[in-house]
């Protein structure tokens, strides 16, 4: 026994020995920002500290988080793999994380780490076990045993987009001053939104330097090394929930004192600033290799330091699924200078009727503006439907993405690269997203999408695909290609035959509406819904009432899903006067599926609210209040 206790200890020892002599890692995160600040050249910020961290640090020129909007950002932060590759790309989502997979806290606490955050979790993944040590409001890596290396994380809320809306506010930035970007119309509403965004960058900045100070006033200033980032674009409308340069591109800053310098980026020096093109993939990655753990091969990011970093990659890429209570499939590309965006889903626009965004003024007030024919073509494209397939802006010439070059000939070898990479990469993680969210969950059930789809059995990618592709470039010269995916086996394929007519519109509805009757009885809810919506926007009077049996049948989320119930209810709210015989069901509605986590749920019961809304009647309150 006394010799066991010996070996004990002694293997104690030597683990606490190799902690030791590893770096501090300190993140400091900050909400709903972009590079505004004074190191990024902006002339208007006043961000004192992170440019001081700069200074004697560097930045990346080029940063993407993943996502436009938090919980999938910060999936692919805590995993590092993409989340479309996971099934978790939309919003509040929660899906199992693949078999022997971990999430980024857990490898480091396995090496000696004493890992807290501070406080803000907000995954798209089912936590595999404890991840951190403390997760919460009073979280501090002073808590930390003797001699334990700390991974620390402080998260900064007052930049969030809630914040930018919150009256009253004492105003330091001058509207006046403001730039204006060439998408938004130049109106007080506006003006004051942006300057009280660039306020509360300043106050997130106050903030880091606080944290700054008490790691020099502990003494571990040398010892640990630190990131400042924004987990994604600014909070205004066009910026989050849009996965182009605007809602992407975040600061990110890192500073390696002395004693790690050996451990920094290959192109680190004090002011530098990177050329190298990051995204929040990269972050698990560089972290484990900071640590000295080789990066596992299930993670798809790139070490960009420690002894592990490797080269950076050609492109960085986004995506957008369901934003809160909407449905979109955006995935988007850049190299750097070119952005790419692919819409497959063109009949919806960019700014859909997010409840969180119309809390905007800007966007009430340029909504409105748009409805009376008062805003130019490039503040339009936001709300037009349908939008196009295709997208290709040059940051060079056109920083704020509104001059659309994909169908312009000389710009057509760039298009074709930027395309080919964004459909190789889908390829490369497996994206699950071309698949509905419900028909996801359905196939999975409760294990982990990526194991349940790793097959071309269970989710033939290339074919789902090719239909997506088809289905969404709105040639109605693909009509009886269309009419073949209806008779497919596999239901994404279906899906996609029926999104195609849905998106042609009127003028593919001869040759497609018996394959769209037939498909209310498929197996799939989500192509039921599918068909359902084509058929009562574009059929004939007798096609309404058998459309709306379907989505009263699949909107109750007790006789599907809680996913399918999200899918109905969009339906239901989109068709308007259309869908009033359905009022008395959404009235008397189950909300909640019980096989299906709250947070999904959650949607059921706002689109409920919404719907009710919309024909003037009071929504039900759960007495839940979520930041977005």
């Amino acid at each position: 026994m006394k010799l066991l206790l010996r070996l004990c200890t002694l293997a104690w020892t030597l683990s606490a020995a190799v902690a030791a002599d590893r770096p501090n890692i300190l993140w400091l995160t900050s909400e709903d920002h972009g590079p505004h600040m004074g190191c990024y050249g902006d002339a208007l910020a006043r961000t004192p500290h992170i440019d001081a961290l700069a200074a004697k640090g560097m930045l990346f020129k080029r940063a993407w988080s993943n996502a436009p909007v938090c919980a999938p950002a910060r999936t692919a932060i805590i995993s590092g793999i993409f989340p479309p590759a996971l099934g978790a790309e939309h919003m509040r989502s929660e899906v199992a994380m693949p078999a022997g997979t971990k999430m980024l806290p857990q490898y480091l606490r396995a090496a000696g780490y004493y890992c807290t955050n501070n406080s803000k979790e907000d995954y798209n993944l089912t936590q595999p076990g404890t991840v951190w040590d403390e997760s919460s409001a009073q979280a501090h890596w002073r808590k930390r045993p003797a001699a334990a290396p700390f991974f620390a994380v402080f998260n900064a809320g007052q930049s969030h987009e809630g914040q930018v809306y919150r009256r009253p506010h004492q105003a330091v930035l001058d509207p006046a001053a403001v730039r204006v970007p060439a998408y938004h119309p130049d109106t007080p509403e506006v003006r004051r939104d942006w300057a009280q965004y660039y306020d509360n960058v300043s106050t997130v900045d106050g903030v880091a330097g606080s944290h700054l100070r008490e790691l020099a006033a502990a003494g571990l200033a040398d010892d640990t090394i630190v990131f400042y980032y924004g987990d994604h674009g600014p909070g205004l409308p066009r910026n989050k929930r849009w996965p182009g340069d605007s809602g992407l591109r975040v600061p990110l800053v890192v500073h390696f004192p002395a004693k790690w310098r050996h451990l920094a980026p290959k192109e680190y020096a004090p002011g530098a600033q990177s050329d190298r093109l990051v995204s929040f993939v990269d972050l698990a990655p560089t972290v484990l290799s900071l640590a000295g753990i080789a990066p596992p091969a299930t993670m798809q990011g790139r070490a960009f330091a420690g002894p592990h970093q490797v080269d950076g990659p050609a492109y960085l890429h986004g995506f957008r699924g369901r934003m809160d209570e909407r449905y979109d499939l955006v995935r988007s590309v850049t190299d750097g200078r070119y952005v790419y965006l692919r819409n497959y889903w063109p009949h919806v626009s960019q700014g859909q009727r997010v409840r969180t965004q119309f809390q905007m003024p800007t966007t009430q007030v340029w909504r409105r503006l748009y409805d009376e024919g008062r805003t130019n073509d490039a503040q339009s494209i936001f709300w037009r439907e349908p939008k196009a397939p295709e997208e290709l802006y040059d940051l060079h010439t056109d920083p704020d993405e509104v001059r659309n070059l994909a169908a312009a000939p000389q710009h057509r070898a760039t298009l074709e690269r930027l395309r080919g990479e964004a459909q190789a990469h889908a390829v490369r993680i497996r994206d699950l997203g071309f698949l509905p969210e419900a028909e996801i969950h359905a196939r999975a059930g409760r294990g982990a999408p990526r194991d349940a789809l790793a097959t071309d059995g269970a989710y033939p990618l290339a074919r789902v695909m090719a239909a997506a592709e088809t289905a969404s470039r709105l040639d109605l010269g693909a009509v009886p290609q269309l009419q073949a995916y209806l008779k497919d086996g596999d239901s994404g394929v279906r899906y996609w035959g029926v999104m195609g007519a849905l998106m042609r519109g009127q003028e593919a509805m001869p040759a497609m509406r018996e394959g769209l009757v037939a498909a209310l009885q498929d197996p799939s809810a989500s192509v039921r819904i599918a068909a359902a919506q084509a058929l009562a926007r574009q059929g004939d009077a007798a096609d309404l009432p058998r459309a709306l049996d379907t989505l009263r049948a699949c909107a109750d989320p007790t006789r599907t899903s809680a996913f399918a119930g999200i899918a109905a209810l969009n339906v239901i709210d989109e068709l308007g006067e259309k869908a009033q015989p359905l009022l008395g069901f959404v009235r008397s509605m189950e909300v909640r599926d019980p096989n299906t986590p709250s947070r999904n749920n959650d949607y059921v019961q706002r689109l409920k609210g919404i719907v009710l809304a919309r024909f003037g009647e009071e929504p039900p309150t759960t007495g839940r209040k979520k930041r977005n």
